[in-house]
């Protein structure tokens, strides 16, 4: 394994990501789009904090995934199976299988409280756009954790980190809203702009949905698909204020650990760990009317001080 096998496609494809910011911020300043203003396009405050969280984003990665390259490749000895690399359909392969882990992650980091503490600062910006794409979190251990097992199904570790930067480079150019609809059959089989816009809004009927990397297929196939109607209202349920980006990183990780040291009951505290965001114990207190009782069921799809 040399060290170039190693080097993160994502840092190649920085200048690309900044062309297309320039043009993207042209474009929605500059000309006239006919969507009268419709486009709330860049905050220069939100965007500087999206490009710092990008750039942290960059030294977090690379020494999370320089050690967990350890344990990779100690599984990855432990296999006896070994995936040919110079194969063209072992590409695909590796990208598809990739796509399908990231499809679950993301899933999971949408209903388990303590890993949506970890997603949520993708979520925080009230925009959509291509700098909205660099708002990425520094706590990617679960992701990591996930990926233990295609090691041991014979897939090197720097071809695991090479599939997931792959993946991460398709999903910024779906952070946008001067891309339409495409295609039928590109709206069937890929994750598009119009998809994602979905992923990011913060309405009701768009929570919880879109959860695509490269593929939308994984969310028409397990129920988690929503069609664009109208434009999202971006961000979280309840925003949280700042363009501070630490604070946009941990808030509610503090949230969390607030609520988990006030719960009386161990099932309360595992609920404020391990139950979806928004959720709240079952007592007296919260079910006095029917009407609050009936919210209780959607608290699961709502963000606290999230989404």
């Amino acid at each position: 394994m040399t060290f170039s096998a190693l080097q993160d496609p994502v840092t190649y494809a920085i200048p690309a990501f900044v062309i297309f910011l320039v043009l993207e911020l042209v474009s929605l300043r500059v000309l006239d789009d006919g969507h009268g203003g419709e486009y709330r396009g860049y905050d220069g405050k939100d965007s500087r904090a999206s490009l710092w969280m990008g750039f942290g984003s960059l030294f977090v990665t690379g020494a999370t995934r320089a050690a967990a390259l350890i344990g990779y490749a100690a599984l990855y000895e432990l296999s006896p199976l070994r995936l040919d690399t110079h194969k063209w359909y072992v590409w695909v392969y590796a990208i598809v299988v990739v796509d399908l882990i990231f499809y679950l992650i993301h899933r999971g980091s949408h209903r388990v409280r303590v890993l949506w503490a970890a997603h949520q600062a993708h979520h925080s910006s009230q925009y959509f756009n291509l700098s909205t794409a660099l708002r990425q979190k520094w706590n990617p251990w679960f992701e990591l954790l996930c990926w233990t097992p295609l090691p041991l199904l014979g897939m090197p570790p720097w071809m695991i980190f090479t599939a997931f930067s792959v993946n991460l480079i398709f999903q910024f150019w779906v952070h946008t809203e001067k891309i339409d609809r495409l295609p039928r059959p590109v709206e069937f089989v890929f994750n598009t702009p119009s998809h994602h816009r979905v992923h990011h809004g913060s309405d009701p009927e768009y929570l919880d949905k879109n959860y695509a990397g490269i593929f939308i297929v994984w969310d028409r196939l397990f129920r988690s698909y929503a069609e664009e109607i109208r434009r999202p209202k971006y961000g979280l349920t309840k925003n949280v204020g700042t363009f501070n980006p630490f604070r946009l990183q941990y808030f509610e990780y503090h949230n969390m650990i607030r609520d988990v040291r006030t719960a009386t009951r161990l099932r309360d505290k595992l609920g404020h760990i391990f139950a979806p965001p928004g959720w709240a114990p079952r007592g007296p207190a919260l079910v006095a009317s029917p009407s609050q009782a009936d919210l209780l069921p959607l608290a699961g799809a709502e963000r606290m001080i999230d989404r």
